[in-house]
């Protein structure tokens, strides 16, 4: 089985928002990093070579493969914002319903710019699918 590629990294948070490009993304990365740590009660952690993430779960497939991730997180990518959310879509349908312009992916939701989104309604989302992964059972 091959290894995970998403691991837990001792890269500083900051340092890396602060390398992002273009440069309107490290003050969007800044901002969501502040949204994410109030809506999760969580300190920013890096996974990987771009992921900021919050808290951890561990999961196991049927399969037997099985590994440590964030509950939620994000990655301010040069074209988009990728913010995770967890758990189907339809769960947090009230609140996609208000969040503003975005599209989404399995578990991303894809923002081209935070100006785009009400970031209220993206806190609750984070909150709910924080949650909901902190109370996820694997087989």
């Amino acid at each position: 089985m091959s290894e995970n590629k998403t691991k837990l990294t001792p890269q500083n948070v900051i340092s890396f928002i602060n390398s992002v490009e273009p440069e309107k993304r490290v003050k969007e990365g800044l901002i969501l990093n502040d949204v994410f740590e109030q809506a999760t009660g969580e300190k920013a952690k890096m996974w990987g070579s771009g992921i900021i993430g919050y808290g951890t779960y561990h999961y196991k497939y049927e399969s037997g493969r099985e590994g440590d991730a964030p509950r939620t997180g994000f990655s301010p990518r040069k074209s988009k914002l990728s913010v995770y959310i967890m758990g189907n879509h339809e769960r947090y349908a009230d609140e996609f319903a208000k969040l503003g312009k975005y599209t989404t992916g399995k578990s991303c939701v894809y923002v081209n710019k935070l100006e785009d989104i009400d970031l209220q309604v993206l806190g609750t989302l984070i909150k709910k699918s924080y949650d909901y992964m902190g109370n996820k059972t694997w087989p």
